[in-house]
């Protein structure tokens, strides 16, 4: 059974940084296609960045172009979400999901087309 485990949500200034790591067990990272999605209060999910076995395939939500990095280490079975500049928007629980994939160049921006989920951490931006 996959299992995906988030780690390095917190409260941030705006403007500030943070790193979300998010940890795939269980089966062949390698194999996945990966991705970060977003809820805030009152607010549906959100895909916020996704990206394909290879790091050049990625997508981003409007809202975080320029700010967010969505990156993975295949050899640590890890994707990473480096996040800039931070706004009080950004406020969120935030997810990270796995989607198994043949074709290493694809990515998913459906939210439904994810198949595992991490429990979420919580990412606040406020002063």
């Amino acid at each position: 059974q996959v299992q995906l485990v988030e780690s390095g949500g917190g409260l941030v200034q705006p403007g500030g940084s943070l790193r979300l790591s998010c940890a795939l067990s269980g089966d062949t990272f390698g194999s996945y296609a990966m991705a970060w999605l977003r809820q805030a209060p009152r607010k549906g999910r959100e895909l916020v960045a996704a990206i394909a076995w290879r790091n050049d395939n990625t997508h981003y939500a409007d809202s975080v172009k320029g700010r967010f990095t969505i990156s993975r280490d295949n050899a640590k079975n890890t994707v990473f979400l480096q996040m800039n500049s931070l706004k009080p928007e950004d406020t969120a629980d935030y997810y990270c999901a796995s989607r198994k994939s043949l074709d290493s160049t694809r990515l998913f921006t459906d939210t439904r087309e994810y198949d595992f989920w991490g429990k979420g951490i919580q990412v606040t931006v406020s002063s």
